[in-house]
C-alpha cells in the first residue's frame, strides 16, 4: 500500500464552503462568527443528543497549553495521546496523517507468503467442513497481530481530536475509545483502515467461505460521554469495488466505520459524512451482550449524510437510539442492503429524515427486521414524498413485520429542520471541512 495524497470531494467542499456564512445567517438570522475560532475549545451545547445529559461533554476543552499538541505524523499523534494521561488535552491533526505509510509488507510476520496461503487453504484442497489452521494461517495471524499495534491507538478521557482546516484527518488508523469518559472528534476525514492480512473462513456464508477483515475507523466501546461531529468517513482510496476476488469471493479489508458498542453509553453523532462504505455502523454488536448493553448504548444521530453506503446505517441492538434529520442517499446500480437494522430488544426512533433512493430501489428496504422489537418511524420522506416506512415494509415483506411504538420521546434534541428541507441543508454542511 502505497502512500498518497488525499484529494477527497474538494471540489464539493469548496461549493459548499461558499455558501456557508449565507447558511447560517439563513437558518440563525444572526451574524457568522469571523476569525478567532478555536473548535479546540468547543464543547457540545446543552440538550444536543444524548451526549449532552448528565455531565454533557467537554473533551478536553480545559486543557492547559502543555497538553494542546500539533501533530503531522502519526508516531507524534500516538505520542500525544499517551501524554498527560487523563488530564484535558487538545490534539489538532494537521494534514492527512498515514498510519500505514509503510506498507503492508512492513507488518508481515518472517516466512507469511500469501501466495502460498492461497494454495494452503484453496477449497479445492481444503473443502469447507474446517476452520483454518497450520504454519500459513499461524503466520497470518502474527502479521495481522503487527499490523493491529501498529494502526489501533487508545483515545484516553477528556480529549478533543480536532482537524486543522479543511482537509486534515487519518488515513488507515483505528482510533479506540475504549472504557474513557468524554472524548470529542471533530472536523477529521478518517479513511477506514485496510485489513492488510483478512482470514478465510471456509465455514462461513452458509459453507461457500467468505474472508473476514478487523479494525473500524472509529470504534466506541464501554465509553461515555461521546461527540462525534463534522467528521467524513469513508472507504476513500480503496472502494470495495477495487478490491479483487480469491476463491470467488470479495477479498474484504474493511470492517466498520464506527461501532458503538459494550455498553457504550450518551453518544452524539451529528453532521458528519458517511460514504462509500459496506458494514457502516454498529449499535452493540452482539445479540448475547445484555450484561453490558441492556439500558443502555443511548445514541442520537442527527443531520449527518449517508451515501454508497450497503448496511447498518445503523443496525440496533438494545439502545434508545434517536435518529433525526439524516438524509440518506441510494444511488443507482450500488449495492444495497437496508438503512435501520431492527435487532434485539432495540428501540429506534426515527422521524423527520430524508431519503433519495434511485428508481427501482424500494422504501421497504429502508428497514431490516432481524429481531422482533417495536420502534417509532413519523415524518420521514421518500423522494420528497411523506412515507410510512412501518407501513410501506410490512406490506412489501410480509415475513418481516414490524410493530410501531418504541415506548419513548426524545427530549434531547436541538433545531428540528423539516425534512424536506434535509437533504439541500444536511448535502451543503455535512462532513469534514465544512463547519460553519
Amino acid at each position: 500500500m502505497n502512500a498518497q495524497r488525499w484529494h477527497g470531494h474538494a471540489t464539493v467542499r469548496a461549493a459548499a464552503l461558499v455558501g456557508c456564512t449565507a447558511l447560517v445567517l439563513s437558518l440563525t438570522g444572526t451574524t457568522a462568527q469571523a476569525g478567532g475560532r478555536d473548535l479546540g475549545r468547543e464543547v457540545l451545547a446543552a440538550k444536543d443528543g444524548w451526549a449532552s445529559q448528565g455531565t454533557g461533554t467537554t473533551g478536553g476543552s480545559a486543557a492547559d497549553a502543555e497538553h494542546v499538541h500539533t501533530v503531522t505524523t502519526w508516531e507524534e499523534f500516538k505520542a500525544a495521546l499517551k501524554a498527560g494521561g487523563d488530564a484535558p488535552k487538545i490534539i489538532k491533526v494537521k494534514g492527512m496523517i498515514d498510519a500505514v505509510a509503510q506498507g503492508c509488507e512492513a507488518f508481515e510476520a518472517e516466512g507469511y507468503d500469501f501466495q502460498q496461503y492461497l494454495a494452503d487453504y484453496d477449497p479445492a484442497v481444503w473443502g469447507h467442513d474446517t476452520p483454518v489452521s497450520g504454519e500459513q494461517e499461524d503466520l497470518r495471524d502474527a502479521s495481522a497481530d503487527n499490523q493491529g499495534k501498529a494502526i489501533k491507538v487508545s483515545v484516553p478521557s477528556n480529549t478533543t481530536i480536532v482537524g486543522v482546516g479543511e482537509n486534515a484527518g487519518i488515513l488507515g488508523g483505528s482510533l479506540q475509545i475504549k472504557g474513557v469518559d468524554n472524548v470529542i472528534l471533530r472536523n477529521l476525514t478518517i479513511e477506514a483502515p485496510i485489513d492488510c492480512f483478512p482470514q478465510w473462513d471456509p465455514t462461513d456464508d452458509n459453507g461457500t467461505g467468505a474472508w473476514n477483515s478487523e479494525y473500524d475507523g472509529v470504534v466506541v466501546y464501554g465509553s461515555t460521554h461521546v461527540w462525534v461531529d463534522h467528521n467524513t468517513l469513508t472507504d476513500g482510496r480503496y472502494p470495495d469495488s477495487s478490491l479483487p476476488k480469491y476463491f470467488g469471493k470479495v477479498y474484504q479489508q474493511h470492517d466498520g466505520l464506527l461501532d458503538i458498542v459494550r455498553g457504550a453509553n450518551y453518544v452524539t453523532v451529528s453532521w458528519n459524512s458517511f460514504e462509500d462504505h459496506d458494514k457502516t455502523m454498529l449499535i452493540g454488536n452482539s445479540d448475547s451482550a445484555a450484561a453490558d448493553d441492556a439500558g443502555k448504548l443511548k445514541v442520537t444521530l442527527h443531520h449527518n449524510r449517508f451515501e454508497g453506503i450497503v448496511e447498518r446505517a445503523p443496525r440496533v441492538r438494545f439502545g434508545q437510539v434517536d435518529s433525526y434529520n439524516n438524509h440518506f442517499v441510494v444511488t443507482k446500480d450500488q449495492p444495497f442492503g437496508y438503512v435501520f437494522g431492527i435487532g434485539i430488544e432495540s428501540r429506534l426512533h426515527a422521524t423527520d429524515n430524508a431519503f433519495s433512493l434511485a428508481r427501482g430501489v424500494s422504501a421497504a428496504k429502508i428497514l431490516k427486521k432481524w429481531k422482533e422489537a417495536p420502534l417509532t418511524a413519523e415524518n420521514n420522506y421518500v423522494n420528497g414524498r411523506l412515507t410510512d416506512l412501518i407501513a410501506v415494509h410490512n406490506a412489501e415483506i410480509p415475513e418481516e413485520t414490524l410493530q410501531s411504538g418504541a415506548g419513548w420521546k426524545p427530549t434531547l434534541r436541538t433545531q428540528v429542520h423539516s425534512p424536506r428541507a434535509i437533504p439541500w441543508l444536511v448535502d451543503h454542511r455535512a462532513g469534514a471541512g465544512r463547519l460553519c
